[in-house]
């Protein structure tokens, strides 16, 4: 089975290694070449172009960074449309429902089947291959290509594409408003004069706790801000979730809250720093 991947940034750069590793031929494809020379250590070829990647592979992975990418590379430039018959593509980006239904729709008609499988974690759980892989799309098509996605972490089955795009969402929704909800936390307890590491540890034995005081605490008490999920990209997501809310005609008042202290986070500079840095903002 032929493999190609299109997106080798931070996510995209430690899935591609690992199906290299897994034994698979990969053929790669990134604006950056230097994304593309630093994966090709690892073995897999570079594709000339894209048209050339679309021609040859079975199974194509996208992983770039906004919807409107996916869906200029895929619909508005043909690319789905110089595919194999019966080939997969399988998008690991955070993209919203319509646009998903709207490549799964173009995809048939060319005779192409398309999964969304957006991620849950970071690089370091990408390069790991340890990521959870919240999948959706046809059941039939998603059990060929299982062991696939098993080689590049813990995929999990939820429907159609429109309820894992949706789910991805929803986590990162939920994520981005507990990360304000301890931050508001935090720098009331430092106000409070209480000690902050004896803050942090005492908050995990009681109904505060939370992944993200887990995993941003520490960046929050070391002003330690290296972008593990960059504030832009947190407000980019928690974009898409809001105006996917409003087409089924949900509030999400706090969600609404948490994206304008993540576009104050970005208007003083912290927009490329990770999203605890929505903590300054406090």
């Amino acid at each position: 089975m032929e493999i190609g991947f299109i997106g080798l940034g931070k996510m995209g750069g430690g899935l591609a290694r690992n199906l290299i590793l897994a034994g698979n031929h990969v053929q790669l494809y990134d604006i950056n070449e230097e994304a593309v020379t630093a994966i090709l250590k690892n073995g897999g070829t570079k594709a000339d172009s894209l048209d050339d990647l679309a021609y040859s592979v079975d199974v194509l992975f996208t992983s770039l960074p906004l919807p409107i990418h996916l869906t200029k590379m895929l619909v508005e430039e043909g690319l789905l449309e110089k595919m194999k018959k019966d080939s997969i593509v399988i998008d690991v980006s955070t993209i919203n429902p319509q646009t998903a239904t709207e490549i799964k729709n173009e995809a048939n008609r060319f005779g192409v089947h398309f999964l969304a499988c957006p991620l849950g974690k970071g690089p370091k759980q990408a390069y790991d291959g340890t990521l959870p892989i919240f999948s959706g799309g046809d059941k039939l098509v998603y059990q060929r290509i299982e062991n696939i996605l098993n080689q590049i972490g813990e995929p999990f089955y939820l429907g159609d594409v429109e309820q894992s795009t949706a789910f991805k969402l929803i986590s990162n929704m939920i994520g981005m408003t507990n990360l304000l909800a301890m931050s508001e936390g935090l720098k009331l307890g430092f106000e409070a004069g209480i000690d902050p590491g004896q803050l942090k540890e005492l908050l995990h034995d009681t109904g505060a706790d939370s992944a993200q005081l887990n995993l941003r605490g520490p960046l929050v008490l070391g002003d330690d801000y290296e972008p593990m999920f960059s504030v832009n990209l947190a407000l980019k997501d928690v974009g898409l979730g809001l105006e996917m809310a409003k087409s089924y005609n949900n509030k999400t008042e706090l969600s609404q809250i948490t994206t304008k202290y993540l576009e104050e986070a970005s208007k003083q500079g912290y927009g490329d720093r990770d999203c605890a840095a929505v903590f300054k903002v406090y």
